[in-house]
C-alpha cells in the first residue's frame, strides 16, 4: 500500500535521427523490396562510391590517363561502345537510334569497377585554377543523361543547389541558357562556389543563378523551357540512414517529412508549367520511396490532365538498365528507373522518370 510509483522522464529518451529514419525504411522498405531489403540496407550503411565528373573546362588531358591506370573507366564512353556494338548486331535497325541518340558523350565520368573500393583523390586546379574533376555520386548523373540536352537548349534545373546535376548539364556545352534556382539563399551560395571552381566566366554568363520558390516558377516564367530537371528535395535515404546532422527523420521535422509527397508533386508541376509544350521534364530523387517516386509522377499526370488540359507522355527509359547494368543495380518500377545501393555497387538509391508535355 506504500509502495511509490517509480519516477517517470518528463520527456521520451531522445532516438538518434538516423536510428529512426532505420526503423522507417525497414517497416516500409521491407515490403517495397521485399528480399532485396537487406542487401540494400548494408548498402546504404556503407561507405557509398563515387564517380569523377570531368570538367571539360579545365586543362586536364593528363587526368583520363591517370585515372585510367589505377584502373578507372569512363562508365559513360563504354556504355556508347556497347550500343555501337548492340547496333551492329542488331536485324532491325529502327530499333537502335534511343540508346545512342539519348546519351551526351560530352560527359564523362569515371567510376572504380564492381567491388572496387578505391578512393579518388581530391580535384587538383589547373593553371587558371579550374578544378579537374567533381566527385559525386555517378548514379545522379542519369537523370542529367536521361533529359538529354540538344544544342541551344533553355534549361532550367528547379531545385539546382549543391550544384553536381548543375555542372554535369553545362558539362554538355549544349545549353543556349541554363537557369538553376535555388529556394535556399545558402545553398545557391554553394552552387555559386561550384561554379566558379569550375566553370570559365564565359559560360557562368549563360547561367542565371535564382532564389525563387520553384513551387511558384510557372509564375515567374511559364511554358518557356526545352528541357526541365526537377531534383526535388526528399528523405536522402542514405544521408537519413547515416548522418545526425540535418536529418529529415528529426522528431522536430516529422510535419515537414510527411509533407515532402506534396511539396515534391507541387514542384513537379511547376516544372511541367516550366516546359514549353514538346519540352522534356525529368523527376529525379535519391529516395527508395515509391510515395516520392511512382505515385508523385502519377499524381501530376493526372493533375496535368484535369486541372490544366496538359497531356503528358512517359518516355520509356529501359535502355538506361542495359546500357548501365555493369555500373549500377536496377529495381524494376512502373514508372521510371530506379538506382539500388549495391555491396560491390554502392551508388544511389536515385529516381528518375522522364516525361514529355505533348
Amino acid at each position: 500500500r506504500h509502495r511509490h510509483k517509480e519516477k517517470w522522464a518528463a520527456t521520451a529518451p531522445r532516438v538518434p535521427s538516423p536510428r529512426l529514419a532505420l526503423h522507417h525504411f525497414d517497416s516500409s522498405y521491407s515490403l517495397h523490396l521485399g528480399t532485396l531489403w537487406p542487401s540494400v540496407r548494408a548498402g546504404l550503411l556503407c561507405e557509398q562510391k563515387y564517380g569523377a565528373l570531368l570538367n571539360n573546362f579545365a586543362a586536364a588531358d593528363h587526368v583520363p590517363q591517370e585515372l585510367e591506370l589505377l584502373n578507372a573507366v569512363d562508365f559513360i564512353s563504354e556504355a556508347l561502345q556497347k550500343a555501337q556494338q548492340w547496333q551492329q548486331m542488331m536485324t532491325q535497325p529502327e530499333m537502335s537510334p534511343p540508346l545512342c541518340a539519348s546519351i551526351s558523350s560530352k560527359i564523362k565520368c569515371y567510376t572504380f569497377p564492381r567491388g572496387d573500393i578505391t578512393r579518388f583523390r581530391p580535384a587538383r586546379p589547373d593553371s587558371l585554377g579550374l578544378l579537374d574533376y567533381y566527385l559525386m555520386d555517378a548514379a545522379s548523373l542519369l537523370p542529367v543523361l536521361a533529359l538529354n540536352v540538344q544544342p541551344g537548349d533553355f534549361v532550367l534545373d528547379l531545385c539546382a543547389a549543391p550544384g553536381g546535376k548543375t555542372l554535369a548539364l553545362l558539362q554538355t556545352g549544349f545549353c543556349g541558357h541554363l537557369t538553376a534556382n535555388d529556394i535556399s539563399i545558402s545553398r545557391t551560395k554553394r552552387l555559386y562556389q561550384i561554379l566558379h571552381s569550375y566553370v570559365p566566366k564565359e559560360v557562368r554568363d549563360t547561367v542565371s543563378v535564382t532564389s525563387y520558390d520553384g513551387r511558384d516558377w510557372d509564375q515567374v516564367k511559364g511554358g518557356t523551357f526545352h528541357k526541365v530537371l526537377v531534383d526535388v528535395p526528399c528523405t536522402t535515404d542514405r544521408h537519413s540512414a547515416m548522418e545526425e546532422e540535418n536529418n529529415i527523420f528529426h522528431r522536430k521535422r516529422t510535419k515537414e517529412r510527411q509533407m515532402l509527397p506534396m511539396l515534391q508533386l507541387q514542384l513537379l508541376m511547376a516544372g511541367i508549367l516550366a516546359a514549353k509544350p514538346g519540352a522534356e521534364v525529368v523527376y529525379s530523387t535519391c529516395s527508395l520511396s515509391p510515395l516520392q517516386n511512382e505515385c508523385v509522377v502519377e499524381r501530376a499526370l493526372d493533375i496535368a490532365e484535369s486541372q490544366f488540359n496538359i497531356s503528358i507522355h512517359v518516355e520509356d527509359l529501359s535502355h538506361f538498365r542495359m546500357l548501365f547494368q555493369d555500373t549500377f543495380s536496377f529495381l524494376d518500377c512502373r514508372l521510371g528507373e530506379l538506382v539500388l545501393p549495391h555491396l560491390t555497387a554502392n551508388f544511389g538509391p536515385m529516381y528518375f522518370c522522364k516525361l514529355r508535355r505533348m
